[in-house]
């Protein structure tokens, strides 16, 4: 399993659409949303990400082809399964 933080940037289009959930019930992402600002027409959130690679490289595929924007915002941890 790895952590990795994300900055999803939202337009007008996708703003109300449950993504941060649906990431959680598609993809078995535990999601932690660390700073947000959402308004009406906008938004930003930086949420951490935890799972497999695979299922985050998924979800933040879906995530991207639905419209919202996500870039780095933190080093990627890798938690030992031992």
């Amino acid at each position: 399993m790895i952590k990795q933080r994300m900055l999803f940037t939202f337009t007008e289009e996708i703003i109300k659409d449950p993504i941060i959930y649906n990431l959680n019930q598609q993809f078995n992402i535990i999601t932690n949303i660390l700073r947000a600002d959402i308004a009406q027409d906008r938004g930003w959130a930086i949420i951490e990400l935890e799972g497999s690679e695979e299922d985050i490289e998924h979800g933040i595929a879906w995530a991207n082809s639905r419209g919202i924007r996500i870039d780095p915002a933190g080093e990627i941890i890798v938690e030992d399964q031992s």
